[in-house]
């Protein structure tokens, strides 16, 4: 596939990957009670990231995440550990701006193109990146990022595909997410250490608020430097 056409075929998610490519960092929400969701919304934006995945992991992640939508539209919230299409369709239904996948489910991202809903499904081999390639896909979760050997099997997996980029998430904090950021191939980085589940739970809105100015220093401290 010609990267014309790739860049045609993903022109839906450019208006996402455009804010993904500002904030460089995408918190990773498991939420289990709704009425966290704003309040949630709201410390992230005041560190300095107005912008959620909220995972369908938990029975009312979908209310969750429909409450950020409709109260705080100035964030962009998406919808992570999408598994089918029904899953997909509810996540629009509740105003999800994006999908994101763990691995390459073929039928959700037909779903996500057919409905104009930008979809990152999850890769980590080149195999599965081919796939995506052949859907037209040239933005990638790459997942589990760590486990599978971090930045330096990125890097070899990601030299044969020089129009693909990638947002690395598992396994990525405060220690290592400079070092990801300053691959020129990563859009983004994804990770919950920003907002975990206990504190979330806990109504530690001021800690999240806090922690997420801290990893947007980190940003803007990589900004300042070369990329890799």
């Amino acid at each position: 596939m010609s990267s014309e056409t790739a860049t045609t075929a993903s022109s839906p998610s450019l208006a996402v990957l455009e804010r993904f490519s500002a904030l460089r960092i995408l918190p990773v929400i498991v939420i289990d009670d709704p009425t966290d969701a704003v309040p949630l919304a709201g410390a992230l934006a005041a560190g300095g990231l107005p912008c959620a995945e909220v995972t369908l992991r938990t029975p009312r992640a979908l209310e969750a995440l429909a409450r950020i939508a409709g109260e705080r539209p100035d964030v962009l919230v998406g919808a992570g550990t999408v598994l089918s299409p029904a899953q997909a369709a509810e996540a629009r239904t509740a105003g999800a701006r994006f999908v994101v996948a763990p691995g390459f489910n073929p039928a959700v991202v037909e779903y996500c193109q057919s409905m104009d809903l930008p979809v990152f499904p999850g890769v980590c081999t080149p195999t599965e990146i081919e796939m995506a390639l052949g859907r037209g896909l040239s933005v990638l979760k790459f997942f589990p990022a760590e486990p599978m050997g971090g930045l330096a099997y990125l890097k070899a997996i990601a030299a044969p595909y020089v129009g693909v980029s990638f947002m690395p998430t598992g396994g990525i904090g405060p220690s290592n997410l400079a070092t990801y950021l300053a691959f020129s191939r990563v859009v983004l980085c994804g990770g919950s250490w920003m907002a975990p589940n206990d504190w979330i739970a806990g109504g530690q809105f001021d800690r999240i608020r806090d922690t997420t100015a801290a990893a947007v220093a980190i940003v803007a401290g990589q900004a300042a430097g070369a990329p890799s």
